[in-house]
């Protein structure tokens, strides 16, 4: 089992590539709008796993799991046994197409339903994250990255939840909100979110979705220059744009990966994409980080 110190071993030769989107590409696959894509796994695990392949082929060192609601708050109609096998399968899946080329992390999203507002209960994300790390642990995962939260009271339950399986665990945030976007939806400052899950013994911290590329460089240096943990980046292609009933995202893969030596010199350890993003965008970080 992997331990904390696995991420220093990982990122001794440098910046790590990770992955880019998953649903916009399983949407290319034929996933229904309205469809959690969790629940691909087991209906059309052919389609996810040429998911993961594609990143790996592109030169991703870093691949997620297709399970970012795979929890029983997000899926609450799902049974535990069925969420059980979703998580398992995700790992699986992704486990088969990275082989020894690409480290596995499993993703974990938030529950959906606000703690603040009393709409869900600590306890109840409590037991909903934990179920879901020992299912994803239990299936090989090489670390667990807690994904687009925007409340550090539900992240730190998460990251706890988390560590109890032994594997390093990091928390991503997105940063959208704000004059300057740079605090999440409950209106926490990068500031607040370092220091919050140091506290609550996160491995590493970061900052995923958002509102593109360029607003990412700020918020890296922010993260770095408030903990001392590896800083995981993975920006939106830029904010979606409505092209009749199709969703479309303007940013160009070289765009994106101009931004590759501003976010390694802000401290980024973990570079990827996130929604809208391709196998082209990482195929043209892989290029950027060898001209680096």
């Amino acid at each position: 089992m992997h331990g904390p110190d696995s991420l220093d071993k990982w990122l001794a030769n440098g910046v790590l590539i990770s992955d880019g989107a998953w649903g916009t590409q399983l949407q290319a696959r034929g996933l229904p709008a309205g469809i959690i894509p969790d629940t691909w796994n087991l209906a059309h695990p052919e389609q996810v796993e040429d998911v993961a392949r594609a990143y790996v082929e592109a030169g991703s060192q870093v691949i997620l799991t297709n399970s970012f609601r795979a929890n029983a708050i997000a899926m609450h109609a799902s049974s535990a046994a069925d969420l059980d096998a979703i998580n398992r399968a995700a790992v699986s899946l992704s486990k088969k197409a990275a082989g020894t080329r690409a480290l596995v992390f499993a993703s974990i999203g938030p529950a959906g339903k606000m703690l603040l507002s009393g709409e869900v209960s600590a306890e109840e994300l409590a037991a909903a994250f934990s179920a879901q790390a020992q299912s994803l642990a239990a299936a090989g995962a090489d670390a667990m990255l807690i994904e687009t939260m925007s409340d550090p009271e539900e992240a730190r339950l998460a990251v706890r939840a988390a560590k109890a399986t032994g594997l390093p665990v990091i928390a991503s945030f997105a940063f959208d909100s704000g004059k300057n976007k740079d605090r999440t939806m409950m209106g926490a400052t990068p500031e607040v979110v370092a220091a919050a899950m140091a506290e609550a013994g996160a491995d590493g911290v970061g900052a995923n979705c958002g509102v593109g590329v360029d607003f990412a460089v700020p918020i890296c240096q922010r993260l770095h220059a408030a903990c001392n943990l590896p800083i995981w980046i993975k920006p939106n292609a830029g904010l979606p744009v409505m092209e009749g009933a199709a969703i479309h995202y303007a940013t160009t893969a070289e765009y994106f990966a101009s931004y590759f030596a501003a976010l390694r010199d802000a401290g980024a350890s973990f570079v990827g994409g996130c929604c809208g993003s391709t196998p082209e965008f990482i195929r043209a970080l892989v290029a950027a980080k060898g001209a680096a």
